[in-house]
């Protein structure tokens, strides 16, 4: 479904997508003989909405060229048959170009063709992009009625374990979730129902959420030392050298501080001067 830009600034590398595949949601494959038992199709909303802030994931976040955003919304509802990805396998061209540079095409041409070829979509729904971090796209599709599909399903990136990543925070057992996807079934009103022990605010189909994002806490991270300096003073007497280290991080959310970045050591001068 939405996925992140791929390309941000300080090599900052962020591959957790999500897409859409609603197996087994459609009615009866696309040429069968029609049932006199069959019931009309059902209409449901499907609303992605995007948590990454400068709040939740202070590191690295990307302000500029591009800023933090999120690609165009993208499914299908399809039959068993059929799937867009599986845990563990390789990806198709198309998913992968969806995945790493945002271009729906290719992967777009990919379901159409598994629709005609094996009849296994039976339709496909999209959204515009997200602008930004945080924001909502939403849109609508058509599944068979006796499916029942109301949920409210957050997604979380993968806790990295290398320091460089992004979304490295080692005082966290786990992330905060980074994006959210919203699928209620459609009143004839057109009017979203969400039970109320889901937490959420409904206008229309605009689903807003009720709790603030949460602050997730950002430690200083500063270089290695450097070299010792030479040792200076007067002849005769005790001199002082030292070296210095940068903030390469700075801290944000009430994180750990940053340590001492200059510090002195007792040394004898090599010479005179």
């Amino acid at each position: 479904m939405g996925a992140p830009r791929p390309v941000f600034p300080r090599g900052a590398a962020l591959w957790a997508f999500l897409l859409a595949s609603l197996g087994s949601v459609a009615g009866q494959p696309l040429g069968a003989e029609p049932m006199c038992t069959a019931q009309p199709l059902a209409r449901y909303s499907i609303t992605f909405t995007g948590k990454w802030s400068q709040a939740s994931f202070p590191k690295q976040y990307p302000l500029f060229r591009p800023p933090a955003q999120w690609s165009s919304l993208l499914g299908a509802a399809h039959s068993s048959d059929y799937s867009l990805w599986r845990k563990d396998q390789y990806v198709s061209n198309g998913l992968r170009e969806f995945a790493e540079r945002g271009e729906a095409w290719a992967l777009m041409r990919e379901m159409e063709a598994a629709g005609e070829r094996l009849q296994s979509v039976h339709g496909v729904f999209s959204a515009p992009a997200v602008p930004s971090g945080t924001g909502q796209t939403s849109s609508e599709l058509e599944a068979h009625s006796r499916h029942s599909l109301d949920t409210v399903t957050e997604i979380t990136a993968s806790s990295p374990s290398h320091p460089a990543n992004s979304f490295y925070y080692p005082r966290l057992k786990a992330l905060p979730p980074i994006a959210k996807v919203t699928l209620v079934r459609l009143r004839q009103s057109s009017r979203a129902f969400v039970p109320p022990a889901l937490g959420l605010g409904v206008g229309g189909n605009e689903i807003v959420d009720s709790l603030p994002d949460p602050e997730t806490p950002l430690d200083c991270e500063v270089s290695l030392w450097s070299s010792w300096g030479l040792c200076a003073g007067p002849c005769g007497r005790p001199g002082a050298k030292s070296r210095t280290r940068y903030v390469r991080v700075r801290p944000a959310n009430h994180g750990a501080p940053c340590p001492p970045l200059e510090e002195e050591a007792p040394c004898e001068p090599d010479n005179c001067v």
